[in-house]
Parts: C-alpha cells; structure tokens; sequence
C-alpha cells in the first residue's frame, strides 16, 4: 500500500490550494458586460441620481450614485437630444476622434468604501492605454463612443443586488419612493438591515438599496 509521507501530504495540499486560488481568481476577475437599465432621481439627497446598470440577460443590477451634471450628460446622450453648444463629454469624443484616439471599453474595476473607479480602454495608432477615470464620466464617454461596459464577478458580488423577477423590470427614470431611512443605521440590526434592502429591490427603490448594501457590507467585514 502506498503511503504518502507528511511532506507529500502538505505539497499535495499547497498545490490543490493554489490551483483553486488560481481557479476562484479567474472567475471572479472575468469580465461581465453591463447595459444601462436607468435612472431614478433621489428625494434624499439633492441634485443625486441613482444611475442603474444590468448585467447583459441577467436580473442583477448595479446602482451607482452620480451627481446632477453626470446624470444630465448621460440621459442626454441616451435621448439622442442635441445641446446648443456642446457638453464637457462632448468635447472630449470630439477631441479624441480628431486625433484617432478610440476609446474600445470602460471597465469598472474597483468598489472600496461605497466608491466605484472605473478605467477607460483607449486605443491610438495600435498603442492600448489604460486611463482612470470617475465611472459617471466612463458611462457618459461609453455612451458617445458606443464602447460596452464590463465590470469584474466580485464587484458584482460585493455591490451588486438581484432582482426577483416578479420586479425586474424595466426601470424608467422616475422619482422614487424614500423609505424614510436616514444616513445613520446605528438603531437597526443587521437582519432589519437586509428586510429593508429587500424592501428597496421590491419598490425599485435603487438608491435606498446601495446605501443598505454598503451598511450591510460593513457590518460583515466587522463581524469577519
């Protein structure tokens, strides 16, 4: 009978680790691509905008929260409405188109401390740059260059929520309903904390429920 020595049993170990490691990591950093569902103006905080984002024939979505001008820039070009003179966005597409310069895909490729930071993918003369930029401004330049949107599994895993698919449907861009919840979450315990982000889902109410996800999220790396 072949018995394997503790030496063996360990490197056995380490390799079998490694090769889920290397496996879990390429499934959570595979890009998904994202289609803007929306928005919804925000009753709680003045001049914001919940701007909702889907992942391509799925139900789970991901809200982001821009300001007013960003939102402007977005919904403007969705409508296909020509501004008098044009707009900071538009400058830019017209910039870059005069000196070749493409912009091939926005990734969204970071969420730290409820903050979204997205990367633009441009390309000149064969040469690809990879170039930060805030994720309002990324989808309002995706938008003009007709360039898809992609963001990674884990960001969708960590930020995103899932909608039933009694819910999921299109979402207009509308006011929505405020479920009285201010920024402070102290008096609610977690499992409060979950009924209500699955209240948010229910009533479309995205901008409510990125601010519970955070809170919840939160919670959990204290725990952990």
């Amino acid at each position: 009978m072949l018995v394997k020595t503790q030496k063996q049993l360990s490197n056995t170990t380490w390799k079998e680790e490694k090769f889920f490691n290397f496996i879990n990591s390429f499934f959570y950093m595979k890009k998904i691509k994202l289609e803007i569902i929306g928005m919804s103006y925000s009753q709680s905080q003045s001049g914001a905008y919940a701007l909702i984002l889907g992942v391509s024939g799925e139900n789970r979505r991901l809200p982001i929260i821009i300001g007013g001008f960003e939102a402007q820039a977005i919904a403007i070009e969705l409508e296909k409405m020509k501004p008098t003179r044009p707009l900071t966005h538009d400058l830019l597409k017209s910039f870059a188109t005069h000196f070749n310069i493409r912009i091939n895909e926005v990734i969204i490729n970071k969420f730290e401390n409820g903050i979204f930071y997205s990367k633009l993918v441009c390309e000149a003369d064969g040469h690809i740059t990879e170039i930060d930029s805030r994720t309002s401004d990324a989808v309002a330049l995706a938008i003009r260059f007709k360039c898809p949107i992609y963001t990674y599994e884990n960001i969708i895993k960590e930020a995103g929520i899932t909608m039933d698919d009694e819910t999921g449907a299109k979402v207009e861009t509308t006011q929505t309903k405020a479920l009285g919840i201010e920024g402070d979450f102290e008096d609610y315990m977690l499992d409060e904390l979950k009924e209500m982000l699955d209240k948010a889902i229910t009533d479309e109410n995205f901008e409510d429920a990125s601010r519970l996800r955070d809170e919840i999220n939160k919670r959990k790396e204290k725990l952990d």
